[in-house]
């Protein structure tokens, strides 16, 4: 009965050794850190070059799993549900804010990421968290106007332009409540941070006067534009300069209201399952010439100032990537608006169904 017992007890000892060997068996951020030459991203679409991943995973044997979402909102209840598996998530600066808060992402070890070093420390902190522990800067980039001169016989300075009757059904606005309330937000004077209900019904009816020329709210509206398929709109820096690229009638505008700004960092949720190998990617990408190459392909800002100084002078003095935010008046940037958030989700919500 002793050997029997002492064999079934040493048996078990086997067999948990070995799971906490295919664990990993460390812990940081309160989960078992696995060994898996696996890395799991969680990002916007077309927002990462396949050649950069490429190039991580030759240099380190890794493998990068893409998941892409399509608005912060989608990314955060993700992570809200547990149990996802991600190692990296890209989220907007006031989207950190509410994460911290939810408790879902964890501090980063800095000293494991030497690369941070070549970040501009403009962008590397926040209000709500003044040390920057709990992000890292990615791109940054603002909300412009665009007109296609072929198909738009006036010129367009500002977002109430886009109301004129020559351009119905031939408008696009990126699928984003906050950009697309705060442009509303902006024309009418107000924050595009306002919790004011009054505020916020002003701009939906503002909205709603819009919505017979908005053809589509699209994330990603570099096709239509190319194609003709819309005349005029809003869209994000590198969709109207990417589009530009490639039809030369596209012409970008900083809308004489105002500019809203956005930040995108790096943060690495609270069970991500492979830290090391987190650490390593976002180092990675802070490498100059990886960094140069993610925002040659991607036009948006970078905040890495080694990779600035390594753009093509036609990017580095274009207006548009990188304004002169000294000389632009009203430049905004959304904040976590707590509980407001429900006021914003339905008036989107029923601007997006035309009632």
């Amino acid at each position: 009965m002793y050997k029997k017992t002492k064999i079934i007890g040493i048996s078990l000892i086997l067999i948990a050794l070995t799971f906490l060997s295919a664990c990993g068996g460390e812990e940081a951020g309160g989960t078992k850190q696995s060994n898996e030459k696996v890395l799991n991203l969680f990002n916007w679409a077309e927002y990462l070059p396949q050649e950069v991943i490429q190039q991580f995973e030759e240099e380190t044997g890794i493998k990068v799993n893409y998941d892409a979402y399509s608005s912060n909102e989608e990314m955060m209840a993700k992570l809200q549900a547990g149990n996802t598996q991600y190692d990296i998530a890209v989220a907007t600066t006031f989207f950190v804010d509410i994460l911290l808060k939810q408790d879902l992402i964890q501090k980063i070890n800095k000293e494991n990421i030497p690369n941070v070093k070549n970040l501009d420390s403009t962008f590397t902190t926040a209000e709500f968290d003044k040390e920057g522990d709990y992000f890292i800067p990615y791109l940054w980039g603002s909300g412009v106007l665009f007109q296609n001169t072929e198909l738009v016989d006036f010129e367009i300075k500002g977002y109430e332009d886009l109301f004129r009757p020559e351009l119905k059904d031939k408008v696009v606005l990126p699928d984003d409540q906050r950009g697309v309330i705060g442009l509303a937000l902006q024309m009418l004077g107000y924050s595009m941070n306002t919790t004011d209900e009054k505020e916020l019904e002003e701009a939906k009816e503002k909205l709603l006067e819009l919505r017979p020329n908005i053809r589509a709210f699209n994330t990603e509206p570099k096709t239509m534009m190319i194609a003709g398929d819309v005349a005029a709109g809003m869209a994000w820096t590198a969709e109207v300069f990417n589009a530009q690229k490639e039809n030369p009638a596209i012409v970008p505008i900083i809308p004489e209201e105002g500019l809203m700004v956005f930040h995108d960092n790096f943060v690495i949720p609270k069970d991500a399952p492979h830290l090391d190998n987190a650490e390593k990617f976002i180092d990675f990408l802070l490498k100059p010439e990886i960094s140069k190459l993610i925002s040659t392909t991607y036009p948006y800002g970078n905040p890495n100032m080694e990779a600035y100084k390594l753009l093509p002078e036609d990017l580095k003095n274009n207006k548009v990537v990188y304004p002169d935010l000294d000389q632009v008046t009203n430049v905004q940037q959304a904040l976590d608006i707590g509980e407001a958030t429900q006021l914003y989700d339905r008036i989107y919500s029923e601007l997006k169904a035309g009632n």
